[in-house]
């Protein structure tokens, strides 16, 4: 065993240990205020929806893949550019309603 894989085994704990506080973390954080555990579960609720109807909008033909594997990434494609659009409108929204106000 060289220095090499010392290293690597090294930063493959380190990295996990990063995931397990990145979820840990805020999960003990939003137990002592309950209303924001709300409002992150509706964001990823609607998340879900936009997902689910980009799910069934995809097409299941592709060459080289099966139809479920085909309509997760045609689901995927959609909902980027449903959140996409979304973030455009946002931005377009916020810079008219700073102009009149």
């Amino acid at each position: 065993m060289d220095f090499i894989d010392i290293g690597l085994i090294g930063s493959y704990v380190l990295i996990g240990l990063c995931a397990l506080a990145a979820v840990l973390i805020p999960l003990y954080q939003s137990f002592g205020d309950p209303k924001s555990l709300l409002k992150s579960g509706i964001g990823v609720g609607i998340m879900m929806i936009v997902f689910l109807f980009g799910y069934f909008l995809a097409d299941g033909s592709s060459v080289g893949v099966d139809e479920t594997t085909s309509k997760f990434v045609g689901a995927g494609i959609i909902t980027t550019y449903a959140f996409f659009f979304l973030a455009i409108a946002g931005i377009i929204y916020t810079e008219i309603s700073k102009i009149f106000s």
